[in-house]
């Protein structure tokens, strides 16, 4: 899927003279003086390629960012990480910034497919979330996205610029399951839903997960899910073609409508999920709720990756710290997921921001499925984050773990 915003020249004439007038009265975000108008005419002579999730790569997004900043052009390719990866490891120049996720990194970084970005060049940077600055203790640095984004300790410059961050759960229909029976990852492989459950795609997400339930049912006890040794690759790849064989999953999903579809139809009735998909469901007026794991979440954050040779540099800066105004931050939290800067707060309506981020009761019109005194699931951000069970990082034993997904993918 291929989003384009092409505008033809004599709107794209009338669009940057509008954006470099309001660079000289400090009208937007982005224009404040001279050198933000020499700025606006450098963007207005570049254009905006991205490739990555439909979570990210959202029409709407690119569109706002088009006005705000004066680009030439955008567009923009719906693609799952690893078909992306591919794409770029292959040679393709047809991007100018992958929206990753942070585990993902070193394929582009090991190869010498990125380049770094300056957080001087980044206005909106001195807001960005203790998270993404900070060691949590409690994981070893490399193990947790702090240690993922950066080029070196100094913490400078940045492999990807965060634009979004959550926390994930499994996600079920709860005229099946009880809230005890889903709160758990073991739920997705029991036999009582043989048929019935559903597997994220990418071998990175779904190797976890089981790692996660065979420590819980006491078949493993791997420290860190998201980096198994090979060992421990291979007890899991057999418990995963071990399910698979037994008819335990109706599907295997990798895209957002998918997802919705599966368990909106009843076709899935318990999965890894985004909570965003989760309130998709909610919203069609569908059973559909997000556990709390007893396990912990599977934590990641996906962001703006510049790649290598690109000639839109400008537009790729450009395009991260718009992420971090705090504007995009607030389509993307209304969908579920958790905006890096604290610059949304500002940005959002208090009612709204007190019920995706601080854990309140939901106040006003239903909207989306969401009714008067409605919670989030979950609690506020702070809470989740505090159950955490491993962050996504790309696994030392990553060639291993490939081989063995093929193997389940065949079996």
């Amino acid at each position: 899927m291929t989003i384009s915003m092409d505008m033809n020249r004599r709107s794209l004439l009338k669009r940057s003279a509008g954006a470099m007038a309001l660079a000289i009265g400090g009208g937007t975000h982005f224009l404040s003086s001279r050198v933000a108008y020499a700025q606006a005419a450098s963007l207005a002579g570049e254009q905006l390629r991205t490739i990555g999730l439909s979570v990210t790569v959202q029409e709407r997004i690119l569109a706002d960012f088009k006005a705000a900043s004066g680009v030439g052009t955008t567009s923009g390719t719906a693609a799952t990480f690893p078909d992306a990866q591919t794409r770029i490891l292959s040679g393709s120049k047809d991007y100018d910034v992958w929206e990753t996720i942070g585990e993902r990194l070193p394929s582009v970084v090991m190869t010498d497919n990125a380049d770094p970005i300056e957080t001087s060049g980044l206005k909106s940077w001195s807001n960005i979330r203790e998270i993404f600055t900070k060691p949590d203790p409690k994981f070893d640095p490399k193990a947790q996205i702090v240690g993922q984004i950066w080029t070196d300790e100094t913490q400078t410059a940045l492999w990807m610029v965060p634009s979004v961050f959550n926390f994930d759960s499994v996600g079920y229909n709860p005229e099946v399951l009880s809230d005890e029976e889903a709160n758990s990852w073991t739920a997705i492989f029991d036999s009582k839903y043989k048929g019935k459950s559903g597997l994220n795609t990418d071998p990175l997400t779904a190797f976890g997960q089981a790692v996660m339930a065979m420590n819980t049912l006491g078949l493993s006890n791997v420290k860190n899910p998201g980096n198994p040794t090979a060992a421990e690759i291979d007890e899991a790849a057999k418990f995963l073609i071990s399910k698979k064989k037994e008819g335990q999953f109706r599907a295997l999903w990798g895209d957002f409508g998918e997802l919705v579809n599966f368990l909106a139809s009843g076709e899935i009735v318990v999965c890894d999920a985004w909570q965003p998909a989760v309130m998709a469901v909610k919203a069609q007026g569908k059973p559909c709720k997000y556990a709390i794991p007893k396990e912990g979440y599977r934590a990641w954050s996906i962001g703006n990756t510049m790649l290598k040779g690109t000639p839109n540099k400008e537009a790729v800066v450009a395009y991260a710290d718009y992420w971090l105004s705090g504007e995009p931050g607030i389509t993307v939290s209304e969908q579920g997921y958790y905006s890096p800067t604290t610059n949304i707060k500002e940005k959002m309506a208090p009612e709204k921001y007190a019920f995706w981020y601080e854990g309140k009761p939901w106040v006003g019109a239903a909207e989306r499925g969401i009714k008067e005194g409605d919670l989030r699931d979950g609690g506020s951000l702070e809470t989740r984050a505090a159950n955490v069970a491993y962050w996504h990082q790309w696994p030392d034993e990553y060639d291993h773990l490939i081989q063995k997904w093929d193997e389940f993918l065949s079996a």
